[in-house]
């Protein structure tokens, strides 16, 4: 592979240090993914250098002057603490007329909102919980009928951030209170879905516009006592000590018929194409007891830390993640915005 200047651009405070010898395992995880990545891109031969970005932009449009990368590795997830904001941040780079990694302002923005996302995919007969809307800044009203037990997140965070187990709630007072809780802790809209008990499917995507899915991965809930526990919490997703004590992980979906895992490609497919996204993703589903499946968010610019379920399903695929990660450059490098029409 041709050797390239790359920048990778993540948040001011994820830069990792060059030693990490006094550091806990916890305190690695805020920046592992940029420690990974960095790593493998130097280890390829690239010259790459990594910037945080804090709450301006002129940082990065003075390192693109000074350096001239190839591609920027665009590592954030939000800006200005505003996870909606991150595309702002690729449009940026698109007027700048560089070339990033990772999904287009398009595909993030309508990623990021799930009702959308919802709503588009519910137009072309994909699969997803029903659900209602709480408008954050509203005054609460009671639905008329309710089906539960109802599940309760924001309609904007990734991350699992606001889903606890009280996130599942069983009567009206509990989807009060639940809503309420987003909207104050939270500040979103709350997305209240039927809640689809069964298996947790990931499938991750790559490509711009021919696309490859890779094997899909389930999260095992290990020892948590009933089905009604098994929902994907912060804790179940980042904390390493409730996942020891609960032998809680990921590994390759087993037991999947031909039948199952085509379906899971090809609608991880076309929500990714019919969501406008580019260079990687990675689609939640879940598979109920009667085979029926729901698609339940799609994730642009999914974590990209070694040992994590792109990368893990990526090497059950034969893609190591030093492939992985140049794989990514290269789509970077290939994706067409509108304003590479226009070069001579």
């Amino acid at each position: 592979m041709r050797k390239y200047r790359i920048l990778v651009a993540t948040h001011k405070g994820l830069v990792p240090p060059d030693d990490v010898s006094d550091f806990s395992e916890s305190r690695i995880d805020d920046f592992r993914t940029e420690r990974d990545v960095l790593r493998a891109l130097r280890r390829s031969g690239h010259d790459a250098r990594i910037i945080g970005i804090a709450e301006h932009l002129t940082l990065l449009r003075d390192t693109i002057d000074e350096f001239r990368p190839h591609v920027v590795f665009n590592l954030l997830d939000e800006f200005q603490g505003i996870v909606q904001h991150d595309h702002y941040v690729v449009a940026y780079l698109e007027l700048l007329k560089q070339r990033y990694t990772g999904c287009n302002p398009r595909g993030m923005l309508l990623s990021r909102d799930k009702v959308l996302t919802k709503r588009v995919l519910a137009s072309l007969g994909v699969a997803t919980p029903a659900f209602r809307v709480f408008p954050f800044g509203r005054r609460y009203r009671a639905p008329a009928r309710a089906t539960f037990p109802l599940f309760v997140k924001s309609a904007t965070e990734d991350a699992s951030l606001g889903i606890s187990q009280a996130s599942l709630v069983d009567d009206l007072r509990g989807l009060r209170e639940r809503v309420q809780f987003i909207h104050d802790e939270v500040q979103s809209d709350a997305l209240v879905e039927e809640y689809v008990d069964g298996r947790e499917l990931y499938v991750g995507v790559l490509g711009n516009t021919r696309l490859t899915t890779l094997p899909p991965w389930e999260l095992d809930f290990g020892a948590l006592a009933s089905a009604r526990a098994r929902i994907a919490t912060r804790k179940v997703k980042w904390d390493r000590n409730y996942q020891r004590r609960h032998r809680i992980k990921t590994a390759r979906a087993r037991e999947l018929s031909r039948a199952q895992r085509d379906t899971l490609s090809r609608v991880a497919k076309r929500t990714f194409r019919a969501l406008g996204m580019s260079g990687y993703a990675r689609m939640d589903f879940r598979l109920r007891s009667d085979g029926r499946l729901y698609l339940l968010e799609a994730n642009a610019n999914p974590n990209l830390s070694r040992g994590e379920d792109l990368a893990d399903s990526a090497k059950a695929a034969g893609i190591g993640y030093t492939t992985l990660v140049n794989r990514i450059v290269r789509l970077g490098l290939d994706y067409l915005p509108e304003w590479r029409l226009f070069e001579p």
